[in-house]
């Protein structure tokens, strides 16, 4: 009777590191102070507006911007809100961003959901014309998108001017068209890893496209939902480009154009219009908190998937 020795298991076979390399701990730590240095350069104009809203204008008019400060107090952001009406221009923010993000979110859904799960002959390039709207800049779409807007008529009850020009029907709609190019690109993508098959068991059932479409698909789609709604609310409140060009009247644009009514004529505080524009920051940081991992899964979502 033979008895078999095993074999002793050989050693992992690592690559060899080139002359001159640094070292695993070397290259994290590097790592590390370089990804530090990033952080510390984008926080610091944060923190210099945040050391100056609370400066008054008095104490930099005498020591200078680059001076330490002598006092501190909270007087900027109350001024800051009661000169600019910021109440009213929250308001008009909201009632923009809630039916935009709500607007993209619904169309791009159902523009992914027909590339994305039936197959015809014109389906990469329909998905590509959306996408190629995102390639324009604002700046190339204004002048043509201004004279539309002053030919394209709504009722007294949508629009004082009843045109699409100076209402926010109109910011609602290119905030829709603008965005719908991205939103359909990452939900076309999300969507075709939903098993086909899915689909073709409920039209077995008897269930019309428009049932696929809502009671399967798109309770399907929530965390890619949850990442673009985060994303796009961010994106629309922030705007400043397209209220400021297509709305006429100062009361009607949203809080981001708000800090214009913190400048006067001949002087302009500082110290107030930095005070004004964190307060204009602040929804957008409670957003991103509250829905930090969702946003964080936005930035990446689709780009694996086939």
């Amino acid at each position: 009777m033979t008895t078999t020795v095993p074999r002793p298991a050989s050693p992992p076979r690592t690559r060899p590191q080139p002359a001159g390399a640094p070292s695993g701990p070397r290259r994290q730590t590097g790592r590390h102070l370089m990804l530090t240095a990033v952080a510390v350069l984008w926080l610091v104009p944060l923190l210099w507006a945040v050391l100056t809203s609370l400066r008054p204008y008095s104490d930099t008019a005498r020591h200078g911007y680059l001076s330490w400060p002598h006092s501190l107090g909270l007087g900027n952001f109350a001024d800051a809100w009661n000169q600019s009406g910021m109440p009213h221009f929250f308001l008009n923010s909201v009632l923009i961003t809630v039916p935009s993000v709500l607007g993209t979110l619904l169309f791009a859904a159902a523009v992914a959901f027909f590339v994305s799960r039936f197959d015809f002959r014109w389906n990469i390039a329909l998905l590509m014309l959306f996408t190629a709207g995102n390639l324009l800049p604002a700046q190339v779409l204004i002048t043509p998108l201004y004279r539309m807007y002053l030919l394209v008529p709504l009722p007294r009850w949508m629009s004082d001017s009843l045109l699409l020009y100076n209402s926010a029907w109109g910011i609602i709609a290119i905030h829709i068209a603008y965005q719908c190019g991205f939103c359909t690109f990452v939900l076309s993508n999300y969507m075709k890893t939903i098993p086909k098959e899915i689909s073709e068991a409920a039209l077995v059932d008897g269930a019309p496209v428009w049932r696929q479409f809502f009671q399967i698909v798109l309770p399907l789609c929530r965390p890619a939902f949850a990442a673009l709604a985060t994303l796009e609310s961010i994106w629309i409140y922030n705007d400043f480009f397209w209220p400021l060009a297509l709305i006429e009247t100062g009361d009607k644009r949203p809080v981001t154009s708000a800090l214009a009514n913190l400048q006067g004529a001949y002087f302009t505080n500082p110290n107030l219009i930095a005070a004004g524009a964190l307060m204009t920051a602040i929804p957008t940081l409670l957003v991103y908190f509250a829905l930090q991992r969702q946003f964080i899964s936005g930035l990446t979502i689709g780009s694996g998937k086939g």
